[in-house]
């Protein structure tokens, strides 16, 4: 089973979910902007993962911008401009088995398989 943080406005999110139902992959779905994630579960995706926190954020989001971008930044509080703003996470995220990869391009989240 493969956990998706998705969210179905973005083609790149859209076409990892087809690739994995396309594979057969059992799916569950986190539409991780309607549901927000709390700052625990988003320091286990960023563990996951094996990046930064930085890594994980969409740096070209006006929120980032005008808020965050040039400041000096920990860890904890990059996450939480995650949770408050769950726009500038990086999509879209498929974990499985403790393993993470960010599905761009979307081909990507083959690796989880």
């Amino acid at each position: 089973m493969t956990t998706l943080y998705h969210n179905p406005r973005c083609s790149k999110s859209r076409e990892a979910l087809q690739i994995l139902e396309e594979a057969k992959e059992p799916v569950t779905i986190v539409l991780y902007l309607k549901d927000i994630l709390s700052e625990e579960a988003l320091k286990k995706i960023v563990q996951q993962l094996g990046v930064s926190a930085l890594d994980l954020v969409r740096k070209n989001e006006a929120i980032w911008k005008q808020h965050y971008k040039g400041k000096d930044l920990t860890e904890g509080n990059i996450i939480t401009a995650m949770h408050k703003h769950p726009k500038l996470i990086e999509r879209p995220i498929a974990v499985k088995n403790e393993i993470a990869i960010i599905a761009r391009p979307p081909k990507e989240v083959l690796k989880v398989l």
